[in-house]
Order: C-alpha cells, then structure tokens, then sequence
C-alpha cells in the first residue's frame, strides 16, 4: 500500500466456523503492532481493536457450529496517512440476524450480551433495570435450552464490554441508556398474553409491561392499546380491533426486534464518531470484510437464504477477480499454463436474483400481489418458473429417493459448497 500509494481489500471468507473473525482481529492486531506508535495512532489502533468486543457483545451468539458465532456482516476500512499511521476508520453492518432476539434453535443462545448483563451486572445496575440474576427466568433467552455454556465466561466478558465502551468514548450517560434497551428487550420477552371467551387477548400482568415503558421512557397505556388492538384508520375515525393471541406475540416479537436492531445500528454509528479521521488530506484505505459464513441448519429459513446466496455474489467476484481474469491474461500473453478448472457460479447468482425469474423477484411479486398469498403459493409460482432449473428442486420435482428427504414445504438449493434445504 504505501509502495504505490493505492488502496487495497481483504476479502475473508469460508463456512460458519473456519475462523474468519479471529483471522480479522488477528489482522487489526498487526496494524496495530507493525504501523509507526504516535498518539494519534494509539488512539485509533486502541478504538479500532476495543471496537471488536463491544461488536461481538452485540452482535455474536452461540449457535451450533461456533460458541462466537458473528451474526452480521461487517466491512471496515482502516484509513492510512502517507507515513502509514492508522489516521481513522469505519465499519459498515448489514444483515443483523434479528429474528434470533426472538427465537432460537435447539443448542444455541441469544446474543451474548443479554447474558452478560443478567450475569455480569452489579446487583445495583440489575435492581435498576429490575432484572433477576437468573438468565432461566428469561423466555427470549431459554429457547435454546442451553443459556449457560462452559466455554463461554459471560461475567469476565461482561468486564472486558464495560473497559471496551469507555475505551471507544461511551460516556455514563450512553452507557447507561444502552443497558436499559438491552433490559427493556428481556422485559418485553416475559409479556405473556391470555385470551378472552370471544378469542381477543388479555394482557397476564402489567409488571414486566410497566418495566419495560419505564426503560423506554414511553406511556405504558399506549403500549397495552399496541400490543392488543390493532387501529384501523379511515377518513372519519379511527377503529380498535383486538388482535388474537397468534397476532399480539408477533408483534410483541416485531417490536423486540426493531428495538434491537436499531440500537446495534446506533452502536455502530457511534463507534463510527469515535474513529473519524478528522484530516481531509488525501488517504489510503485498506479494507477488511468479515461476513456471515455458508450455513447449513436443521431447518434453514430466509436469513441462511440470504446469507448464503451473499457467500455465493462473494465466490463469483472472487472467481471473476482471480481465476477467470489471470486465466485470460495468460491466454493473451501466449504464457504456457496448466489451466484451473472452477465451476462458474453464475448459474446460482441468477437463480437467485434475475430480474421477473429469480426466487426473490418471485417473492416480491408473491407479497404484492392482490389475492390469498401464502407460503404454498409461493412454491408453486418457484416450481412454474424453476422446474427445469439443474440447481433447484422440490418435493413435487423431486424423484423417488429425493423426494424423502425433502417436506412438502421445502426447496433445495444446489449451491457451490453443497446442497441446502430452505423451508419456506
């Protein structure tokens, strides 16, 4: 980089599990080590390196494959001066795996953060917050039936979080807000609903209810009205209907995670603030992406769809950029070689995303369109479209012995690493 003054890209990828987090730390670690020590570079090498535990906090949890499993994706890009001192940087997020703030499988956690505050947090901060120091008493954090793991020392990760914030400049005013959203989310968690002889539900009690308003700040009557009528507007009135216990637990869990998902973007966007590099001279940038990797679960739904389908854009540029490209330019250059043979993705890419045939435009057209749209609907406007495809198949399509391994509501997929069963 500093030989020819231009930027470059670190591009880290492989399945759930190889190590593509601990290889991206271990690269900020040499930035750190092998770049000249000023002030102004410790400040940024500190932040940069503190940035990871704090992500990590908010953004890994324990899932069958990875105790730290990173459940978003992250770009950063490290901003050098002309001497090679780390000046700035800046991360950008995506993909947040937020339905795992309301549901997880078999074997596998919540975030990890909510279990470092119920275990890690002073008596004083959980009396607080009115939290109990038992992560069992939690339903968002039980489902998975193992919320205690013996690799995983949540009290000690709980320390390094806390020495982290400070380190990226969280004042106690922030932190002390953060901690509360993260509490108002387990509170909103333990809001159980009944139903009356007409079906229309009741809320159980108000405790946890009256908790949560408090945390958030906002008037506990108009969250009861939200989470058990829907309203209806016209352009007269405005129309009460309560909603079913069904229709009240999903927007319970709606509301948990946009409460979520927005405060890991708040997250991001301040330890952004942080880093900044205030100088406006020219700079060179080294970039380091950290994804999701390839995933394959026991019921894989649209968040390992679009994981995968992301890993699948990711080989293709990889095979553009290296194999396809070198490979022509050997070709013009007349240079003996023993050709590589790679199998070209595009043929997935476009299952994928090809304008008025691909499964997502197949899937907008499905939500959109007037008339009872459901998941069966769905898959037959997949089979009308994609019956042929060599990469897709269902159980309609399938032969004899495929057709036993697939449910009546799935498809497979043939991506480039292997086969993967979606339901949808």
């Amino acid at each position: 980089m500093l030989t020819e003054f231009n930027n470059h890209f670190i591009l880290i990828s492989g399945e759930s599990g190889a190590g593509k987090t601990e290889a991206s730390k271990k690269i900020q670690q040499y930035y750190a080590v092998s770049c000249p020590s000023t002030t102004s570079m410790n400040t940024v090498r500190d932040k940069m390196l503190m940035s990871n535990p704090v992500l990590e906090a908010f953004g890994n949890a324990k899932t069958l494959k990875n105790d730290n499993s990173s459940r978003f994706g992250k770009y950063m890009d490290i901003q050098f001066d002309r001497q090679g001192d780390a000046v700035g940087g800046h991360i950008l997020n995506y993909l947040l795996e937020k339905s795992r703030v309301v549901h997880q499988n078999h074997g596998e956690r919540n975030f990890h953060v909510f279990y470092q505050l119920v275990e890690g947090g002073s008596d004083d901060l959980l009396k607080q917050l009115g939290l109990e120091r038992d992560v069992q008493h939690y339903y968002y954090l039980t489902q998975g039936e193992c919320a205690i793991v013996s690799s995983i020392n949540d009290k000690n990760d709980w320390k390094s979080v806390k020495n982290a914030l400070q380190v990226i400049e969280f004042d106690k005013n922030n932190t002390n807000h953060l901690f509360r959203v993260v509490a108002s989310v387990l509170h909103l968690g333990n809001v159980h609903f009944d139903a009356d002889s007409k079906g229309h539900v009741l809320l159980k009690n108000n405790t946890e209810l009256n908790w949560f308003s408090d945390l958030l700040g906002v008037d506990a009557n108009n969250l009861k009205e939200g989470l058990t009528f829907r309203k209806i507007e016209t352009k007269t009135e405005q129309v009460l209907s309560p909603f079913t216990i069904d229709h009240a637990i999903y927007v319970r869990d709606a509301l948990a995670k946009a409460i979520y998902g927005q405060t890991f973007t708040w997250l991001v966007n301040r330890i952004n603030e942080s880093m900044e590099n205030k100088d406006s001279s020219r700079k060179t940038v080294i970039g380091l992406l950290d994804i999701y990797g390839f995933e394959v679960f026991y019921v894989n739904s649209f968040e390992q769809f679009c994981i995968n389908y992301c890993n699948e854009k990711l080989q293709q540029l990889f095979i553009q950029l290296t194999l396809k490209a070198e490979q022509e330019e050997y070709e013009a250059e007349g240079i003996e070689w023993e050709p590589v043979q790679f199998f070209n993705n595009k043929i997935i890419c476009d299952l994928v995303e090809e304008k008025h045939r691909g499964i997502i435009s197949i899937l907008d057209e499905e939500c959109l369109r007037p008339g009872d749209a459901t998941d069966l609907t769905f898959l037959e406007r997949l089979e009308e479209k994609m019956g042929n495809h060599p990469h897709f198949v269902t159980h309609r399509l399938a032969d004899n012995v495929t057709r036993k391994t697939l449910e009546r509501g799935d498809f497979r997929l043939l991506h480039y690493t292997g086969e993967v069963t979606y339901c949808v």
